[in-house]
C-alpha cells in the first residue's frame, strides 16, 4: 500500500486495517508520556517494560502494521492521562485499570503479575478513604469528569498517526472535504455556539465568518499555543497528547475559510509539545493529510510551527501574528481586527488548542450532540489545571456550567493539609479570585463575566487559609508587571506603581490611603491600557480588594499578616513562662537579635530580627513563638 493516500477511499481502507491491527491488541500497556511524567521517570519504565517483555518473549508491539503477527499486546506512550499528583501513570487494557507512583523497579512485577497472569497489584493502585478504585473511571477523580477534548489523552499513542486514524481520526475531515460545502461547515460551527476557549468566549463561527467574507488572496488559519498562564497547562497537554485532533481542526478550518496556510505558535518552553507537533505534521504530510490537493479534494493546505520565546504579551492576537512575522510582539490597537488585517496582513482566524480540537467533533457528531454538554450559551466542556493547595492537582475537563464546588472537593479532593478553603484564582493574571460565596456558582463565560471574572485559558490555583491574599495580588502584579510590552504607558507604568505599592505593605511599610490609590491605578489602566492583556492587568489586585479589603488593611494598619505569610510581619517573641535560659536561640541567632542570662528568660530585638525563624526551629522548648 502507498504512504500517500490519493482518495477518500484509499484512506479509509486503510483505516479498516490499522483498526483491526489496533483491535488484535486485545492487551495494551499505556505509560503516561506527557510532561510531568516524563521528569517523574517515565519514559525509563516504558523501555524497562519493553525489555522485560522482549526478554520475556511476548510479542510486543509498539506500532501499527497492516498485518499484525499473532496476539499482540501493545505497548504505548500516550500524553498526559491528567491525574499528574499520582504519576507516572500506567494503564492496563483491556481491564482499565490505573497504577500509579509507579517505579522502574515495579516494572518487573508488573510483567509477571500482570502481563503473564492478569493479576491487579494492589499497592499500585489508587485508594482513598480506605477504598481502593482498580479502574481508572471509577476513581472519584475521573469519574465526575466528562472527557470530550481530553479523550484520547492517556488513551493512545500520541506519536501514532495510523493509531488516530484507527480509532476515527481525520474522519471529520473527509466528511468537510466530501460532504460538506465551506458555508455549511461555518453554519455547524455557529449552530454549535462553539466559543473561543483561549480567554474571551467570542464566537468560534461568527470568526470564521466574518474571514471567509474578507478580502484577500492570501487567509491564513493560526493556532495560540503560546500558554502563559501560571499554573495552567491544558494547551502543553493537549499538543502533546492528542496533536492529531488539533491539526485536524485547523484543516477543517482552512477549508471553511478559504485558507490553504496555516501557523501553530508554540513557546519554546514546551519542547514535547513541539516534538510531537512537528512528527505529527510530517506523518499528516508523508499520507496525504496535509499538502495539495488533499485527497484530490482540490484542498490544499500546510502547516508550520512558530517558536516563540515566552513573551506574555504574545498571547494576545495582534502580538502573536506580529511574533510570527518576525516582528517584536507588540499589539497594536483594533480595529482592524485579526479577521481582516491579521498575519501578514490579511484575514486570518486566530483560536487556541482547545478550540481547535473541539471543531472535528462538532464536525463528526453534530452541533446538537454539542449542545447537549454544557450550558445554554456556553455548550461544550472546558479543560482546567488544577494547581495549588489542593489534593488532587492535574488536568480536568468539565461540562460548563460545573460548579467550583464540585471541581474543588468532588474532583480535587479538597483542600491539602489543615487548611481550609479561602480562595481561587481563574484566569491567570486576566483573572480574578473567587471565594466561598462563588462555590456554587456555575462556570460558563457569562456568570463570571458577571462577577468581574473570566475562564482565561482554564488555569485553577486554589488557595487555602494559609495564603496571603496581599502577596497573592502581589505575585500576580510583579508577573505582569514582568510581562509588560512596554508600548502603552498605562501598563508599562501603571503597573510599575501597583507593584511598588503592593511590595511596600507585604513589607511592612504600607500607608494610609494605599488601598485607594490601588483602586484609582486599577481603574486608569482597566480603561485606557492599549490590549486586552493591560486592560486586564489590576483584576487580581481589584478581586482581592474586593473580597479580602480587610487583609489590606491589617498589613497597612496593624502591621500584621492574618495568614502569617509576610516575612517582614513576622512578630517573633520569647515566651518567658516557657523560656529556660538555655541560650540556644541566641546562639543560633545570625544577627544577634537575642540577649539575656543562663537560666533567665531571653528576649528578642525586633529592631535587629530578621524573622529567619532559626530561633523557633532550635529552641526544645517551645518558648519561642510567632505572633
Amino acid at each position: 500500500m502507498s504512504d500517500k493516500f490519493q482518495t477518500r477511499a484509499s484512506l479509509d481502507e486503510a483505516r479498516a486495517l490499522w483498526k483491526n491491527a489496533y483491535d488484535n491488541q486485545t492487551r495494551k500497556i499505556i505509560v503516561c508520556g506527557g510532561t510531568g511524567c516524563v521528569a517523574g521517570g517515565s519514559l525509563n519504565i516504558y523501555d524497562t517494560l519493553k525489555k522485560l517483555m522482549e526478554k520475556n518473549g511476548i510479542n510486543v508491539a509498539v506500532t501499527l502494521e497492516h498485518e499484525p503477527h499473532g496476539e499482540e499486546v501493545g505497548l504505548k506512550k500516550s500524553g498526559c492521562h491528567g491525574f499528574c499528583e499520582m504519576g507516572p501513570l500506567v494503564r492496563i487494557e483491556p481491564q482499565g485499570w490505573l497504577y500509579t507512583k509507579v517505579k522502574v523497579d515495579d516494572c518487573k512485577e508488573i510483567l509477571e503479575k500482570t502481563v503473564l497472569e492478569g493479576e491487579y497489584i494492589d499497592r499500585l493502585g489508587y485508594s482513598a478513604a480506605g477504598v481502593l478504585y482498580k479502574k481508572q473511571e471509577e476513581i472519584p477523580f475521573y469519574k465526575q469528569q466528562n472527557r470530550v477534548v481530553l479523550e484520547h489523552c492517556g488513551r493512545i499513542d500520541a506519536d501514532s498517526i495510523e493509531e488516530y486514524i484507527a480509532i476515527g481520526g481525520y474522519a471529520s475531515l473527509e466528511k468537510a472535504l466530501f460532504d460538506m460545502k465551506e458555508e455549511e461547515i461555518i453554519e455547524e460551527i455557529k449552530k454549535s455556539i462553539l466559543r473561543g476557549r483561549g480567554g474571551g468566549g467570542f464566537p468560534t463561527g461568527k470568526k470564521w465568518e466574518q474571514v471567509r467574507r474578507a478580502k484577500g488572496d492570501q487567509k491564513y488559519v493560526v493556532c495560540n499555543g503560546d500558554e502563559g498562564d501560571p499554573g495552567a497547562f491544558m494547551d502543553r497537554s493537549i499538543m502533546e497528547g492528542d496533536p492529531h485532533r488539533m491539526l485536524e481542526g485547523m484543516i477543517i478550518a482552512g477549508i471553511a475559510v478559504g485558507a490553504t496556510e496555516g501557523y501553530i505558535y508554540v513557546r519554546a518552553e514546551y519542547p514535547l509539545a513541539v516534538k510531537r507537533l512537528q512528527k505529527a505534521i510530517i506523518e499528516a504530510e508523508r499520507i496525504g493529510i496535509l499538502g495539495d490537493d488533499i485527497l484530490s479534494s482540490g484542498k490544499s493546505f500546510r502547516i508550520h510551527i512558530a517558536k516563540g520565546a515566552g513573551a506574555f504579551v504574545c498571547g494576545e492576537g495582534s502580538a502573536l501574528t506580529a511574533s510570527i512575522e518576525g516582528k517584536r510582539g507588540f499589539p497594536r490597537v483594533k480595529p482592524p481586527r485579526t479577521t481582516e488585517h491579521g498575519l501578514f496582513d490579511s484575514p486570518t482566524v486566530l483560536n487556541n488548542v482547545e478550540t481547535f480540537a473541539t471543531v472535528s467533533q462538532i464536525i463528526g457528531k453534530g452541533a446538537d450532540w454539542y449542545l447537549s454538554i454544557g450550558t445554554a450559551n456556553s455548550p461544550g466542556t472546558k479543560a482546567f489545571a488544577l494547581t495549588g493547595n489542593i489534593t488532587n492537582t492535574g488536568l480536568i475537563e468539565v461540562p460548563m456550567g460545573t460548579t467550583l464546588r464540585k471541581i474543588i472537593f468532588d474532583i480535587g479532593g479538597g483542600m491539602r493539609g489543615d487548611g481550609e478553603f479561602k480562595a481561587v484564582q481563574i484566569g491567570g493574571p486576566s483573572g480574578a479570585c473567587l471565594t466561598k460565596e462563588h462555590l456554587d456558582l456555575p462556570l460558563d463565560f457569562d456568570n463570571l463575566k458577571s462577577i468581574g471574572a473570566m475562564i482565561g485559558s482554564g488555569g485553577l490555583v486554589v488557595m487555602d487559609s494559609h495564603t496571603c491574599m496581599v502577596e497573592v495580588a502581589r505575585f500576580f502584579m510583579h508577573f505582569t508587571q514582568n510581562e509588560s510590552c512596554g508600548k502603552c504607558v498605562p501598563c508599562r507604568e501603571g503597573t510599575k506603581r501597583m507593584l511598588e505599592i503592593l511590595e511596600r505593605i507585604v513589607a511592612g511599610n504600607g500607608q494610609e490611603g494605599d488601598i485607594e490609590l490601588l483602586e484609582e491605578l486599577s481603574d486608569t489602566i482597566s480603561h485606557t491600557a492599549l490590549c486586552g492583556l493591560g486592560k486586564s492587568a489590576p483584576n487580581p489586585v481589584v478581586s482581592t480588594i474586593k473580597n479580602f479589603r480587610s487583609e489590606y488593611e491589617a498589613h497597612i494598619r496593624d502591621k500584621r499578616c492574618p495568614a502569617g505569610q509576610c516575612q517582614k510581619l513576622k512578630r517573633i517573641y520569647i515566651d518567658p513562662l516557657t523560656c529556660k535560659g538555655c541560650s540556644a536561640c541566641s546562639r543560633k541567632c545570625p544577627v544577634n537579635a537575642i540577649s539575656g542570662k543562663i537560666k533567665e528568660p531571653f528576649h528578642i530585638d525586633l529592631e535587629k530580627c530578621i524573622r529567619c525563624g532559626s530561633c523557633i526551629s532550635t529552641c526544645k522548648f517551645g518558648a519561642v513563638k510567632e505572633a
